[in-house]
């Protein structure tokens, strides 16, 4: 009926206990073994590195069947996988971004007797260390660079620059953190892509993701290429570290809302502009106090030629000063900036007694100021310069009517008749340098509140140190499991042009299905889970050509910063020549994470019975209306004129959100369903990818050959019985607790669904 062949070889010694076994190595040649017609045939094994010889095994060819396939759809399926894998492992891109792959092969029969040959793959990455260190390099550099510009903003009003002093204690903690966690994880990436289950807490690697594979199938079926299916899986991202003991990132970040609601909201944009409005002010005075002393000097002489020019370059700098000024933005920025420091300036009083003398004058001048009074200082700036221009227009006209009229005059005489001039200028000029530096110093106390309020917002608003640290670790996490699957989705895409111009238009997909419970630890789990997901929104990919196709010249890149990073992944200049133009001039792809949850284990069973499940509620009832939209953005295009079932799985999909079913599993599957249609990427996860995540992706495995390549159904519980007791997952647990058996009892596995609970043997 089904012959397995497996390809990964443990084996045990003398010296073993029962029941356990050694790792001896791999092999990935199996185009000998599937072609031989002798009953035996001898494997060279690799070790995990896959480059040194760890040996030779014997293997057997065990009859299963009365009928085998004939002998030329045999090696018909043996080329064509031989094929694909030549094709698929040793392409540039794939060995970036993949490594120590563990390999099963498996025969399958179908429903009309034809055969299947299934290729199991699950590959470590090298992402799993590339991408947390380069987001601390990020975030030192942004860090670093925001305590540079607060410094920069020079000598502030006491309650601006109390705002300052906790802006660069905060980025200076996080700095000196992340610097650290940096040096260690340089240090480890060295000898190792792979954070074990028995290292999630670990400090040094709370930016790591746990447990991250690239789980990969492909299907051949004879006079066909093999098809490929994709699942990343991974540790839920959650700070195992700081623990869960005041729950996770949702319920924490919301006890911090007081401080986001002390600030004022200011955009990117606004702080760009604040920015070059300081640095229009910043080259503009000096400017006009340059010519405004010029002009006095000119003043001194009798040339008409020297004086109207200066009176004309000092009135297109002024004008181009108060035009820079009359920008709605100081404006509304001066208010704030006074309302807030009153606000601060009264509680700190109420805390700390009473202020000194110069305190209080200065802020009762200031609890006085309104709009108007800024509409004054930037109009006085433009009086006093048309002041200038009249006298000097006058100036002018004396000089014209006394040289014509005495054509002789002393020396002394023209002295004084032009100190004259000098003296009626020196006035006005004075004003206008007085009513500049007033317009200066009130401007510049609006842009620097405005940019205080802005460093603020992406420091200390975000709460404490700690708070943050947490927040952008878990979504270092989520971060490297996303770019992992990404690659693999655009990989596996680069031909399908309207795949490409899908991700143009509408983004990507990105689906996390998590099998947490929302009872005990596990709830602070799928909190911080959520929302490292939603940050994941903030996220931007494009594609550029690499310079080579060596492996670390193929390796995505971060540039940004925190809320606005976008990663680039690089392709070799023959497979970016082939991209749609859009592609090839840098088009940003947007992503739309979802994430679906659904608890199957015991704890669950508590929480449905005794505890509250509103929270896996609520999370997949947002997830459903997101999803409805995108899919909504893609009618009319051609990956949904391909799927007549969208509209029904997407109605199937709101039932299921909505039925008051426990532990209602069809959701995750549904859920899958559409993302696969929509041609999306999908990430399991459950607390460390080892035991629950094996159920999942071993069922998906299956159901798939199932439905797309028409899976015996007498062979369906059979082959997922042997995909977990000997397929890749197995070996996942090996590599991270050293046991060849999935961490049930038979008795939690009665609260278990059926499909996901493993077959006798391999659990206890």
């Amino acid at each position: 009926m089904m012959a397995c062949t497996k390809c990964f070889c443990p084996t045990g010694d003398n010296s073993s206990s029962a029941g356990q076994s050694n790792f001896l190595g791999f092999t990935s040649n199996i185009r000998d073994l599937l072609r031989s017609k002798e009953p035996q045939i001898a494997l060279n094994l690799r070790a995990m590195d896959g480059g040194n010889e760890a040996g030779e095994v014997m293997v057997s060819r065990l009859q299963m069947e009365e009928e085998t396939p004939p002998d030329h759809k045999c090696l018909a399926l043996c080329d064509s996988l031989h094929t694909s894998i030549h094709d698929k492992e040793n392409s540039p891109m794939m060995r970036a971004v993949l490594c120590s792959q563990v390999c099963k092969v498996y025969r399958f029969q179908t429903a009309d007797q034809r055969w299947l040959l299934v290729r199991e793959q699950m590959s470590e990455t090298p992402l799993s260390f590339s991408i947390p260190k380069q987001l601390l390099s990020v975030l030192i550099h942004s860090h670093t660079s925001r305590v540079q510009e607060v410094m920069e903003l020079g000598e502030l009003p006491p309650q601006l620059d109390r705002i300052r002093h906790d802006i660069i204690s905060h980025c200076n903690h996080l700095i000196g953190c992340y610097q650290e966690t940096f040096a260690d994880l340089d240090l480890l990436s060295e000898s190792s892509s792979f954070k074990s289950s028995c290292s999630k807490s670990d400090r040094q690697l709370q930016f790591v993701p746990t447990n991250l594979h690239a789980q990969r199938m492909e299907v051949t079926e004879p006079d066909s290429t093999g098809v490929w299916y994709e699942v990343i899986t991974f540790g839920a991202p959650a700070d195992h570290h700081k623990g869960f003991k005041h729950g996770g990132l949702k319920r924490l970040l919301s006890k911090h809302t007081h401080l986001r609601d002390s600030l004022v909201s200011y955009s990117q944009e606004e702080s760009s502009r604040a920015r070059q409005l300081l640095a229009s002010i910043a080259q503009l005075q000096p400017l006009v106090f340059g010519l405004a002393e010029e002009l006095l000097s000119v003043s001194l002489e009798q040339s008409t030629a020297r004086l109207q020019p200066v009176l004309d370059s000092l009135t297109q700098q002024t004008k181009q000063f108060v035009h820079a000024l009359k920008d709605e933005l100081v404006r509304s920025a001066l208010i704030a900036s006074h309302d807030h420091c009153n606000l601060i300036e009264n509680a700190h009083a109420n805390q700390e007694g009473a202020l000194t003398p110069g305190q209080q004058d200065f802020w009762r001048q200031e609890a006085d100021y309104n709009e108007e009074e800024w509409d004054r200082a930037w109009a006085n700036v433009g009086m006093s310069l048309n002041c200038i221009i009249a006298m000097g227009d006058r100036l002018l006209g004396k000089e014209e009517e006394t040289s014509s009229e005495n054509q002789e005059v002393s020396g002394d005489e023209n002295f004084q008749n032009t100190a004259s001039w000098q003296e009626q200028l020196l006035p006005l000029v004075v004003t206008l340098r007085d009513c500049v530096r007033e317009a200066v110093l009130k401007a510049r106390v609006a842009m620097t509140f405005v940019l205080l309020q802005a460093a603020a917002a992406g420091t200390v608003s975000e709460g404490t140190t700690h708070l943050v640290q947490r927040r952008q670790a878990v979504f270092s996490q989520a971060l490297s499991a996303l770019v992992c699957g990404f690659v693999l989705r655009l990989f596996a895409s680069l031909q399908d042009q309207d795949f490409l111009q899908q991700m143009i238009s509408a983004g990507l997909l990105v689906q996390f299905e998590a099998l947490l419970s929302t009872y005990g630890e596990e709830v602070g789990m799928l909190e911080d889970m959520e929302v490292s997901v939603s940050d994941l929104s903030r996220v931007m990919f494009t594609i550029i050509e690499a310079k080579s196709e060596e492996p670390e010249e193929l390796l995505p890149t971060l540039r940004g910063e925190w809320g606005s990073l976008v990663v680039e992944v690089l392709l070799p200049p023959e497979m970016f020549r082939s991209l749609p133009q859009d592609v090839r001039d840098g088009r940003l792809i947007r992503v739309h994470p979802v994430l679906f949850n659904i608890g199957i284990n015991q704890q669950q069973s508590l929480a449905e019975r005794f505890g509250d499940s509103s929270l896996q509620e609520r999370v997949n009832q947002q997830s459903c209306e997101r999803l409805r939209a995108y899919c909504n953005t893609l009618r009319d295009t051609p990956v949904t004129a391909g799927v007549q079932s969208l509209s029904n799985l997407l109605s199937s999909l709101d039932r299921s959100v909505e039925a008051k079913k426990r532990k209602n599993v069809e959701v995750l599957w549904i859920a899958a369903a559409v993302c696969r249609a929509v041609r999306g990427v999908r990430l399991t996860s459950c607390k460390s990818a080892k035991d629950r995540t094996a159920m999942s992706v071993t069922l998906e495995q299956c159901v798939l050959l199932r439905e797309k390549h028409t899976l015996c159904n007498t062979h369906f519980s059979t082959a997922l019985h042997c995909m977990r007791r000997d397929g890749c997952r197995m070996e996942n647990v090996q590599k991270n607790v050293g046991s060849r058996k999935f961490a049930f009892s038979g008795v939690q596995l009665l609260t278990f669904p059926k499909l996901y609970r493993p077959p006798e043997g391999s659990f206890g």
